[in-house]
């Protein structure tokens, strides 16, 4: 299958010979995604990354110890930067390194881009004992987790989270996916990683819109399962938008702990625990997908999606006035948007109606009823709905 011309790509090749969060952060910090065989660390640190520290190189022997060849499936926009991060930080652990850059980007998780990945993969001699290491955000991570999801069945999988996005949420919990045209995320299949790699350095790169953004997804884990999370981010929100080294840490920390212990409830969204994970989502992927993949970042949407949801657990008389008043706030503090001008409720309902959390047709939502606390609602009026919409143009 001939590569698209469509799809910008490239193949280079190297040979190179629950836990509490403590006031100060250590150097580094390991939190435990517990789902027995298949249980990863998540090992979160600031510089730790550079090859002096051999800190990537020790993980690697211990959980990967018999890979002889990686496959670094990366984001081009950081190829030269966190990418060529992680291969000095490997240099000796594997026999080769093959790099395939990948354009940034929600167009990118597309069926065009997997086969491609599919095709270079092979073209690599990737076999049973490489390992295929993600660098860049959540686009990277999603494509480059599913093409090691359904290579040969399954190659070992390692993310090195390079957004804040990609670093809380993610990079974490096994979610691997590509976009269709009427969806976000809806062809794809849960696939651990065996490590998760943050290194929060990789921040300092990134544009300011890029980063406010992750801090949607941030703030979410305060509003669905940590309400001393949420008064910690409403103390320290300037801070870490100003991306101080500590309440950076604190932030991403908190919020994988938040997600590994609901993953680890809950790893194939059967019992219906892991769906609080999606609070806001249903309203942002509609927003995404009627705005043009791209043109809405996904924090961008999801803090939308927080309100949107948050004014229907209020119409529904699930939550009072002060959830709806201190999530604005905070969302506001942390330059989130907080409305859609160009929503569009004739357009929305249908995609909602493709969400993954509809049952036997009826819409349901992730609602809180206080902060720190949801629940997944269903039989929601469709009319309730468009009222939640319109009060957030």
């Amino acid at each position: 299958m001939p590569i698209s011309a469509s799809v910008p790509i490239h193949l280079t090749r190297c040979s190179i010979s629950a836990v509490t969060v403590p006031p100060r952060l250590e150097s580094q910090l390991t939190i435990p995604v517990d789902l027995g065989d298949r249980s990863y660390p998540i090992v979160i640190g600031s510089g730790h990354t550079a090859a002096e520290n051999d800190g990537l190189k020790s993980h690697f022997a211990q959980t990967l110890g018999d890979a002889s060849h990686g496959v670094m499936i990366v984001d081009k926009a950081v190829s030269q930067t966190a990418g060529t991060s992680i291969q000095a930080a490997l240099n000796g652990s594997l026999d080769r390194i093959d790099v395939i850059e990948v354009a940034s980007g929600e167009g990118s998780k597309s069926i065009d881009q997997l086969a491609s990945l599919w095709n270079q993969l092979l073209e690599a001699g990737t076999d049973r004992r490489s390992v295929v290491i993600a660098v860049g955000g959540g686009v990277i991570g999603d494509l480059a987790g599913f093409a090691a999801a359904t290579f040969t069945r399954g190659l070992r999988f390692v993310q090195v989270p390079t957004t804040l996005l990609a670093m809380v949420d993610s990079s974490v919990g096994g979610k691997t996916g590509i976009n269709l045209p009427g969806g976000k995320n809806l062809v794809g299949s849960f696939w651990q990683p065996h490590l998760v790699w943050i290194d929060t350095d990789f921040l300092n790169t990134l544009p300011d819109r890029e980063y406010i953004s992750g801090l949607g997804e941030v703030i979410k884990y305060g509003v669905i399962e940590d309400a001393d999370f949420f008064d910690y981010l409403d103390q320290n929100i300037e801070a870490i938008i100003q991306r101080q080294p500590e309440p950076v840490q604190q932030a991403v920390a908190k919020s994988c702990q938040s997600k590994a212990r609901v993953v680890a409830e809950d790893e194939r969204e059967t019992t219906g625990r892991r769906a609080i994970l999606n609070y806001g989502h249903t309203f942002a992927h509609a927003i995404e997908v009627n705005a043009g993949y791209g043109v809405m970042l996904h924090g961008e949407a999801v803090s939308i999606g927080m309100q949107m949801a948050a004014r229907l657990a209020l119409d529904l008389g699930l939550c009072d006035s002060q959830l709806l008043d201190r999530q604005t706030r905070l969302l506001e503090a942390a330059q989130l948007p907080l409305t859609w001008a160009d929503a569009d409720v004739d357009a929305m309902i249908p995609v909602m109606a493709r969400d993954k959390k509809v049952e036997h047709g009826k819409l349901r939502f992730v609602l809180p009823d206080r902060i720190g606390h949801v629940d997944l609602v269903g039989d929601v009026p469709v009319e309730k709905v468009r009222t939640a919409i319109n009060a957030c143009r």
